[in-house]
């Protein structure tokens, strides 16, 4: 894979951002977004513990997908405390995803400040993600196509990161968001994924603190390197193809997944796998 280092930038203004990087769609981090923000200085793993221990949260692992799962339902639960203490403890695969703590525990969103910064955010969907070092994110891309700003606390993530015109080469399982699960992106196999010599991507760590915009329907894969948790802010997408795509992910792809998987089992899961290789192959056959 080509990847190269997403840029960075201290502080931004809010035409600036627009106008370099949300009208042309291209990635950037912002380092100092937070630094007047009460979570800059409090949101450690130990704060969260202190203030939502007892609260019992959705774990994910990195099982491959089975056709007796709901669309992402968790793997598990776990009291938080709990869930902490085991990330400060050793390594695990058990990550939190895409989880509304604060609909939870409403307190945290007095830590943090709503950027002024362009972007028309959906204020009920500040989303939490955890994870213990070296849990890794499957490459996918969201449902929704959103604008996205992800936020980094407590450690350092790695986030590596594709524009929607590299899906042709990532090996897409039909009606799904996700790559093949086999797919090990830290250290591809080649000869089985050709494809992906010819996929051009970003990729950068996120620190404590700093920020990643996201632009519409990115694929993204992330580790964690050292355990840690992130939030992500979305505004809904600009383009309205990209919206009509949201729309039809939304109120029409899962659905139907859902019920392939419970009238074909997994034959289906198996089918969209043997699929994502064929029609990869096949279009890179076209392009040669």
């Amino acid at each position: 894979m080509n990847l190269k280092q997403i840029e960075r930038v201290k502080k931004i203004s809010k035409g600036d951002f627009i106008s370099q990087y949300v009208k042309k769609q291209i990635p950037v981090v912002i380092e100092e977004l937070t630094e007047d923000w009460p979570a800059y200085h409090k949101w450690r793993l130990s704060y969260i513990n202190e203030i939502a221990g007892d609260t019992v949260v959705p774990l994910y692992d990195n099982r491959p997908v089975n056709h007796e799962d709901g669309f992402n339902e968790a793997h598990t639960k776990m009291k938080m405390s709990d869930y902490i203490n085991l990330l400060e403890s050793k390594p695990t695969n058990y990550r939190i995803f895409l989880y509304n703590l604060m609909k939870e525990v409403p307190t945290l969103k007095d830590d943090f400040l709503w950027p002024d910064i362009g972007l028309q955010l959906v204020k009920q969907m500040p989303m939490l993600f955890f994870g213990g070092e070296n849990s890794k994110v499957f490459m996918h891309f969201d449902i929704d196509y959103s604008n996205i700003l992800h936020f980094h606390f407590h450690g350092e993530k790695q986030c590596m990161i594709f524009a929607p015109d590299q899906s042709k080469y990532m090996y897409k399982v039909p009606h799904a968001l996700i790559s093949r699960e086999d797919i090990d992106f830290d250290d591809p196999d080649y000869e089985k994924f050709p494809a992906l010599k010819n996929a051009e991507g970003y990729i950068t760590n996120l620190k404590h603190g700093e920020m990643l915009y996201m632009p519409e329907g990115y694929w993204h894969y992330m580790k964690y390197l050292t355990p840690g948790f992130s939030m992500s802010l979305r505004s809904f997408p600009k383009n309205i193809t990209n919206l009509s795509k949201a729309a039809y992910n939304v109120f029409i792809m899962r659905y139907f997944d859902i019920m392939m998987r419970k009238f074909k089992g997994q034959k289906w899961i198996d089918y969209k796998n043997e699929k994502a290789i064929q029609n990869t192959h096949e279009n890179l056959a076209k392009s040669a």
